[in-house]
């Protein structure tokens, strides 16, 4: 009875999975700010009718998508072992079982790629990474799988490879998940990307190298109904958690660290995606905790503790004159503290496309460098960007409730396109204070407020855009 017990278990967790995504989408706005602490209901319905009478049925109905729930379902298959049934019997593969020396130094990764074919080719494929030390260069796990649900269990620690020379093959990955669907990851465990070489060698670091491409330490690509537990991953080489081209995935109670000075080491990086949670986690990097691209749809990011890091970034969107478009994001409950931006939107010049229906709220900065930015003028490179006539449309957007202290004077800065203004931006309940009120300074925060269109203000609003 065992195995249809874990069977069991494990079709309870995806088809929940589809209703909470299913409730993402339909649920209406009304409901979803009901809801939420913090929200004044009565105060949307006159702001949708500001905000372009064209666009505000889309705006609602985008937002009406921003609801999931979650509840965290972990399953520890060791159980089943204490009970006294073989772990095959359940279709578990453990990796030393596949040569895995789990030492720290002994090349593991061919143990590895032959434990994920076992797994991947049963019937109920159950991945299990002991408590070691395990020693791996760039690896592939592909789908499809002959499961319909596939769990990879990691208790002990993956460390990298940190001879540059095991990447020529793909300079930018180091673990990939690939086409998998119902895939869940998850426990205790740590991916250690060992990125130490990598930021040595960066150009960011190093003026004398030029700039190249590093790996990402974990990349999900074209994954559905993917669910990451409870895991712990550390020193990228570059971006730590890559989400791509992927569908209903929620990352919870997840880690992400890396010293303050380490290179292009975002958190979770989301790009053409749909259906994202992450939620309850801390990032701590040197760049953006998150970082939302284009081609992604309905993400919502709620409870996260972000900093140091670069903050929380729609963009960069639009660069080499490139079409974007981003949708339909909330972040909820969030709490940065150090972090060189706050909640940012940034665009280059002479892209296309939009960022829109944008919602952050309930957030507390704390020493925070420019708290709530938008740049439409952004321009990550040595030598000046040249003004252009096109642009990324940002409109629709929302700050609400977003209190604490800021390290700049310029607390709100909202720097939108000449040619392609920002549209129907609301700034509700903010009260930003300066950090460190230096008497060599203004003792009072300032905010800046150019080529906004329709920008509106609710509540108490500290500081007023100028």
């Amino acid at each position: 009875m065992l195995l249809p017990s874990l069977f069991l278990t494990l079709v309870f967790i995806f088809i929940s999975s589809p209703l909470c995504f299913s409730s993402f989408q339909d649920d209406p706005l009304g409901y979803f700010l009901d809801q939420t602490p913090g929200y004044d209901l009565s105060a949307y319905p006159s702001f949708f009718g500001t905000v372009h009478e064209d666009q505000s049925d889309e705006f609602e109905a985008g937002f009406g998508k921003l609801k999931m729930d979650y509840h965290a379902e972990i399953i520890d298959s060791t159980r089943y072992d204490r009970m006294g049934t073989p772990a095959t019997e359940l279709g578990e593969v453990n990796v030393d079982d596949f040569g895995a020396e789990g030492d720290g130094k002994t090349d593991d990764t061919e143990a590895f790629k032959k434990a994920w074919k076992e797994t991947c080719s049963s019937n109920v494929g159950v991945l299990v990474v002991p408590k070691k030390k395990y020693y791996l260069k760039p690896i592939t796990f592909s789908g499809p799988c002959k499961s319909d649900f596939v769990m990879l269990k990691i208790l002990g620690m993956i460390v990298a490879s940190n001879d540059r020379s095991d990447y020529r093959r793909d300079w930018r990955h180091w673990l990939m998940f690939n086409n998998i669907k119902n895939f869940i990851v998850e426990g205790q465990g740590t991916i250690d990307g060992n990125g130490e070489i990598w930021w040595k060698n960066s150009c960011k670091i190093n003026k004398t190298q030029p700039c190249t491409v590093a790996p990402t330490a974990v990349t999900f690509n074209r994954c559905e109904n993917l669910k990451v537990f409870g895991l712990n991953v550390r020193n990228a080489q570059q971006m730590h958690v890559r989400i791509e081209q992927s569908v209903n995935a929620q990352a919870y109670n997840v880690m992400l660290t890396a010293p303050e000075k380490s290179p292009n080491t975002d958190g979770i990086h989301v790009t053409a995606s749909q259906n994202v949670q992450i939620i309850s986690s801390i990032i701590r990097t040197g760049d953006d905790c998150i970082s939302i691209v284009s081609g992604s749809k309905n993400v919502q990011a709620m409870d996260v503790t972000c900093g140091p890091g670069h903050g929380i970034s729609i963009g960069s969107l639009g660069k080499g004159n490139s079409k974007a478009y981003v949708e339909n994001v909330m972040v909820n409950k969030a709490k940065l503290t150090g972090t060189t931006n706050g909640v940012r939107i940034k665009t280059w010049q002479g892209g296309s496309g939009y960022a829109k229906n944008i919602l952050f709220q309930n957030i507390v900065m704390e020493n925070v460098t420019n708290p709530i930015i938008i740049d439409q003028n952004y321009c990550d490179q040595d030598t000046p960007c040249e003004e252009q006539d096109s642009g990324v449309q940002v409109r629709n957007i929302v700050y609400k409730n977003i209190k604490g202290t800021s390290a700049s004077e310029m607390a709100i800065k909202l720097d939108c396109s000449r040619t392609f203004p920002c549209k129907g931006i609301v700034l509700q309940d903010i009260d930003l204070q300066l950090y460190d009120k230096d008497e060599d300074r203004d003792p009072e925060a300032n905010s800046t407020c150019v080529n906004v269109m329709d920008l509106e203000t609710r509540g108490r609003v500290y500081p007023q855009c100028s």
